[in-house]
Formats: C-alpha cells, sequence, structure tokens
C-alpha cells in the first residue's frame, strides 16, 4: 500500500512539473481548449491576403499549454515557381534577434559578471566621454554636440533609452551621421566586424540624454559586443553554445550552413500598387542590403537584427520564456529574471496603452481595451513582417512569418491575434 501510495505521488510529481515546464508537442486543438473550426479562419484570412498579392505566402505557429495548436505554412515560397512555403522554412527573423540577445545578457547577469546598472564604459571604454546631438546641418551633415548629463548603462541599453539611434533605418540624422562614419544595421553588410563598428559607435553623438527617452536604436546590437566582451566569446559562439544547442533550436543561425542555403525563405517586396513581387539582390536601404546575407560566409553578429530561424526554433525559444526561463530539462534563466525582463521599465514612453521593459514590448491593463493579448503579455518582430508574442496567462506563444519589405498591408499581424483569441473557448 505504501509502494503504490508512494507510485502515485512520484506520478503526480512528474505531472505537475511537466504541466508547468512543457516541451511543445503537437495536439488537436480541442485538447487545450481551443476550437479547431474557429482556429481554420487563419486559413482563410492568410489565403486572402495570397489570392489578392498582398503575400507570397506565410508560416505560422500557435502553442497553448505546451501544445502546439497549429502549425502551419500556405501560400508560396516562390512565386513565379509555384513552389509551396514549407513549414520548415528558414526566415529571416531581424529584430527578433533583441530577445535572444537580451536572454544572453540576462544569463550574464545571473553568474554575476555585470549589474544591470553598470556603466556601459567599464567594459567598453570608447563610451566614456559621451556627446549629445545639438545642431544638425542637412546640407553637408555637419554636426554641433554638448556633453551628456551622464554615461549610459546596460540598462539602458535594454530598454532603448541610451540616446543610441539606428542606422539606414532610423531617423534623418542617425541615418546621415552614421552613414558617414561606417555605422551600419547591422543585415546583409560586408565581412565587417561587430567590435569595430561598436567601438567607433561610441565616438558618435546620442540623440538625446541618456534616460530621457525611449529611442529605437543600436542598442542591442551594442549589447552583442558587450556579450563578446564579457564572455570571451563571439556573439554567433555564445548563441549556440548557451542558448541553442541546450534547448534544442537547430535551425537558428546568423550565417546559415551550406546544406541549409535551400530552406532560406524567398524574400519580397512590393510594386507601386503594393502587392507583392520577387525582391533584387539588394534592399536600397540608406546603403545596399544584400537580400540573401544569411546564405552567405559573413562575420558581422548583429544582436539587433541578424539571425535567420524557423517557426519551430523561435516557438521553443518563447515557450522557454513561458516556462520560466526552462526547456527540456535545461535552465537557461531564473524566473526572476524573466520576471524583471517582462515588466515595465521605461515610464516616459509615449506609447497609449503598452510599455516596454528588457527587450519587449509589454502590454497591460489598459492594452485590454484594445487588444485580445491578456496583460503581462510580452512581444515583438522584425522588419522583414514576422511578429510574435508570449501571453503567460493564457499560456500561448504564437508568431507569424511573411518574410516581406515592405509591407503595406502589415494589419495581417493584428489580424493573427485576433484569430487566435477568437478560437479559445475555455
Amino acid at each position: 500500500m505504501k509502494k503504490l501510495l508512494l507510485l502515485i505521488a512520484i506520478t503526480c510529481f512528474t505531472d505537475i512539473s511537466f504541466s508547468q515546464n512543457p516541451v511543445l508537442k503537437e495536439a488537436s486543438p480541442a485538447t487545450a481548449g481551443v476550437s479547431a473550426e474557429r482556429l481554420a479562419r487563419i486559413d482563410k484570412v492568410l489565403q486572402e491576403y495570397i489570392d489578392k498579392q498582398w503575400i507570397a505566402g506565410g508560416s505560422a505557429i500557435i502553442a497553448k499549454d505546451g501544445k502546439i495548436i497549429y502549425y502551419k505554412a500556405i501560400g508560396y515560397n516562390d512565386i513565379n515557381k509555384k513552389t509551396p512555403l514549407k513549414r520548415d522554412a528558414i526566415f529571416r527573423i531581424a529584430s527578433q534577434t533583441k530577445a535572444v540577445t537580451s536572454v544572453a545578457v540576462m544569463m550574464l547577469y545571473e553568474e554575476g559578471k555585470i549589474l544591470l546598472d553598470d556603466r556601459v564604459s567599464d567594459y567598453i571604454p570608447e563610451f566614456k566621454d559621451l556627446k549629445v546631438l545639438d545642431k544638425f546641418n542637412d546640407a553637408d551633415t555637419t554636426y554641433t554636440t554638448f556633453p551628456a548629463k551622464r554615461v549610459i548603462t546596460i540598462r539602458d541599453l535594454l530598454t532603448h533609452t541610451s540616446g543610441i539611434g539606428y542606422a539606414q533605418i532610423g531617423s534623418k540624422e542617425s541615418n546621415a551621421i552614421y552613414y558617414k562614419n561606417g555605422i551600419v544595421g547591422g543585415i546583409g553588410v560586408d565581412n565587417i566586424l561587430l567590435s569595430d563598428k561598436m567601438k567607433k559607435l561610441g565616438s558618435l553623438p546620442l540623440f538625446h540624454q541618456p534616460g530621457e527617452k525611449w529611442t529605437y536604436g543600436l542598442n542591442t546590437d551594442l549589447l552583442g559586443y558587450l556579450i563578446e566582451v564579457v564572455s570571451g566569446m563571439s556573439l554567433d559562439a555564445f548563441f549556440k553554445k548557451r542558448i541553442f544547442e541546450p534547448i534544442g533550436m537547430k535551425d537558428t543561425y546568423f550565417y546559415l550552413p551550406k546544406e541549409k542555403y535551400n530552406r532560406l525563405a524567398v524574400l519580397y517586396t512590393e510594386d507601386s500598387t503594393k502587392h507583392v513581387k520577387m525582391m533584387d539582390d539588394y534592399i536600397d536601404l540608406n546603403g545596399k542590403v544584400y537580400r540573401d546575407f544569411p546564405a552567405t560566409a559573413g562575420s558581422y553578429f548583429s544582436g539587433g537584427g541578424g539571425l535567420s530561424s524557423t517557426a519551430m526554433d523561435y516557438a521553443i525559444f518563447m515557450q522557454m520564456l513561458l516556462n520560466g526561463g526552462e526547456y527540456n530539462g535545461k535552465r537557461i534563466l531564473s524566473p526572476a529574471s524573466v520576471k524583471m525582463m517582462t515588466v515595465s521599465q521605461f515610464d516616459k514612453i509615449d506609447w497609449p496603452d503598452n510599455k516596454f521593459g528588457l527587450g519587449f514590448g509589454i502590454y497591460t491593463d489598459k492594452s485590454s481595451a484594445v487588444s485580445p493579448l491578456s496583460p503581462g503579455s510580452f512581444e515583438w518582430g522584425g522588419m522583414f513582417s514576422s511578429s510574435y508574442w508570449v501571453d503567460p496567462k493564457e499560456k500561448i506563444v504564437a508568431q507569424l512569418f511573411l518574410n516581406q519589405f515592405p509591407n503595406s498591408h502589415g494589419e495581417i499581424h493584428n489580424k493573427f491575434k485576433i484569430l487566435v483569441y477568437q478560437a479559445l473557448h475555455k
């Protein structure tokens, strides 16, 4: 009798542990309290956008309670050859890279190697004597500066409040100043090194005083270099050894191995009528960006936008966060650190409903008036028309990959969110 009770206790404990930190497995929607019939509306909307030639195709994955209830690729990879898009297509995830870099920073924080309010200049001396942009001359891109009130911290970088701007996709001032000094957005570039560009960045002006505003910029690229300095490893090696291999992300890279080149999704653009078309070899983005950069032997590891991945791989990464930092028996972060990352860290952001944490946009109680995502959900996306979110309350991870730039019909990402939640029936 005692043995039987012990067996029951062990079994119950195992079930509880699994429910808290599940490993993703495909299952019927009904097992997660989701309507398969209503979930099928996603197919119809994606197909409508394909039929209207607004997108070539899309790959979507949804998991609830650790159960993959939707995982499809719809439409074409090659619209000219009518080659279907496959579930294992590798997509350029651009700024979805930022979440991975932010996790890596928090790993070093947990190891006692850094504190979030440490000065960046303690690790990268080029950021000691910072200046802030004062006047900018459009005609010749000359400018004047004044001293920064304080140095920037690691927390400033994680929250995009340092005053660093973006190259190529930022303001006219940051685009011009960075272009003139060889600073790039970090993707589709020649064989340059992260260390060289980030050191140079330290000599260029900030675009506002540290901590005074939220400005989307090269903060996470600089964090990538910080990781290299503190860990003694290149960023790609750190990601592979410390994150990707432990939790089983088998298809996520800065630069793909040659045997996976054929799985790189075709990148599209749109014509003057806002209809999808094949993209040229280069994107003209304040300087040329090579379209198929993941299928090269590159050397620049952009922590802000350089990774490519699959729907399944990134779902594993999101599930790790939903599990409180653990996946498949491998703990990457503590629940305490995941919580820190996913609560508001900056009150001066001028968004009407959402806030910003350590690398993520955060949904609030106010968000509930305009979005079905639960308060506490966190999200971001990428410039090639990709989006993801994690909803801790509903235990949902979801994402939609399109691989298109630009995309005038980006409202499909908001429709996707609605389509997920309207299918829940418990």
